[in-house]
């Protein structure tokens, strides 16, 4: 099993994995930074650099190969400070590369307030080049490594084996979102509930004991990491002893309260007479965070339609080679329930809407939405089109028209909103987008659950950082052709 969790030392197995890994991303980011940074300043000034000077005082002239050597160090110390490498928040989630382009960004601040504080001439390009060639490096580094553990994790190394304590419908929950997220690099191997060894809480994860054999438990399987889930059977002064117990075992303690998909930025401890009480954020629609949104989609869309405008020429005859039009648009539901014209390529037949009838019977769909794996419908070029999404190109115009985002739910179609519950009506909260977690987990491939859950934990939990990593992996899940058709 290579560097997975051993049964006779957990801890010491998870904490060997734990400084590996974190070595290999520190010595990544510290060539990345010392590589961007003498990059920059050989880009600008050549084998030989001028002299940085300080107040013009010839006593307080420095070589800009030490002012380079005193950046990296720096950078790597505020990156040390920020807790980038902190193993709680590897693997999954876009809180590392928030701390990292927070640390970046701060540390750039500081250097620019020091040098005019200090009145330190500094090149404006030497800094214009390392800062932003050194985070967008750092960042991929960060994402290279990231995919590598997935890897490791997928394999059955570099994670924890955890065990779930607490009530049998509490844990078999909690369990179910554990094991549909194998990036969080937890492994279940077992449950202590409240009915003892009976039947298997999930199929692979068996009740191994009764709520007052948790440490047993955790002797016999070898776990490193308790999940609790919360149990009335388990006083407050027996979940503190149980805690010291685990601390002296050196044994992650992990709480899972009954909250559903809801991301850690929306979730502040709040403690209150030594009671830790969990304050949670509602999800916001307004302010400064749609500010950032709006204006990232006006810029990027109206740049995506100016480089890509040769792609739309050569896409649009190709389509029209059939005597049809190029664009198919078609009424869809957007913010707060108002309809659009939606635009896309045309990748069907002219009368397809005609031929649906007769096809709704042999649906593929999640329930809500038609979907038919062999569309009869579909022409030659629509199947290559939907195989990479390049259909859904014109819809760049509605987001710069902002009917859409570039990431959002899917934009639901007047029928699927009328058969929409209050649940689901949360959807129509924020813009559709182009692409989305569904778009990333499946496409057409998901059931309307898992849809519905994707698509509404996106509404509660969106942010720009969030939005960027979801783009990230629409290249990859389009250049696949993951469920699409």
């Amino acid at each position: 099993m290579g560097e997975s969790i051993g049964v006779k030392d957990p801890e010491r197995a998870v904490q060997t994995w734990r400084r590996s890994y974190t070595r290999r991303v520190a010595v990544t980011d510290a060539a990345i930074i010392t590589a961007s940074v003498f990059g920059a300043q050989f880009l600008r000034f050549g084998l030989s650099g001028p002299d940085l000077s300080m107040l013009d005082r010839p006593s307080g002239v420095i070589a800009y190969s030490t002012f380079s050597v005193g950046v990296v160090i720096a950078w790597m110390v505020v990156l040390r400070i920020y807790a980038t490498r902190d193993d709680k928040i590897i693997g999954n989630g876009a809180t590392e590369y928030k701390r990292v382009a927070d640390a970046t960004l701060r540390f750039f601040g500081v250097v620019a307030i020091l040098a005019f504080v200090f009145q330190v001439q500094v090149a404006r390009g030497y800094l214009l080049i390392a800062f932003p060639l050194g985070l967008l490096l750092v960042l991929l580094g960060r994402w290279y490594w990231r995919k590598w553990l997935l890897h490791q994790r997928h394999a059955g190394r570099y994670t924890q084996r955890a065990i779930m304590v607490g009530e049998r419908q509490k844990s078999r929950h909690a369990a179910h979102a554990i094991c549909r997220e194998d990036s969080a690099g937890i492994q279940v191997i077992g449950a202590v509930t409240e009915y003892g060894d009976s039947e298997d809480l999930l199929p692979g994860i068996p009740v191994i004991g009764d709520l007052d054999r948790v440490l047993d438990a955790i002797e016999d399987t070898g776990a490193d990491t308790v999940v609790f889930t919360g149990s009335d059977n388990i006083s407050p002064a027996e979940m503190q002893q149980l805690g010291w117990e685990l601390e002296q075992r050196r044994i992650d303690l992990l709480v899972a309260p009954a909250l559903t998909d809801i991301a850690g930025p929306r979730i502040h401890a709040r403690p209150v007479a030594g009671l830790p009480l969990i304050h949670v954020d509602y999800p916001r629609f307004e302010g400064h965070r749609y500010l950032a949104k709006r204006t990232f989609d006006i810029i990027a869309s109206t740049a995506a339609l100016i480089l890509l405008s040769p792609v739309f020429l050569i896409l649009a005859m190709t389509v029209r080679h059939d005597g049809g039009p190029a664009l198919f648009r078609q009424q869809r539901v957007g913010l707060s329930g108002k309809p659009f014209q939606m635009f896309k390529f045309r990748t069907m037949v002219v009368d397809a809407e005609a031929q649906l009838p007769a096809l709704l019977d042999r649906s593929e769909g999640n329930g809500l939405l038609f979907k038919l794996r062999n569309d009869p419908r579909v022409t030659a070029v629509g199947r290559v089109l939907r195989r990479y999404s390049l259909d859904e190109l014109p819809q760049i115009v509605n987001v710069l028209r902002g009917e859409m985002s570039f990431v959002g739910p899917r934009p639901p179609l007047g029928s699927e909103v009328a058969q929409y519950d209050g649940r689901l009506n949360r959807r129509l909260l924020v813009k559709p987008g182009i692409t989305g977690l569904w778009q990333t987990s499946g496409r057409s491939d998901l059931s309307l659950d898992d849809s519905v859950r994707l698509d509404l934990f996106y509404v509660e939990n969106w942010s720009l950082t969030g939005d960027l990593m979801i783009l990230w992996r629409t290249l990859n899940v389009v250049t696949r052709a993951q469920g699409a058709y």
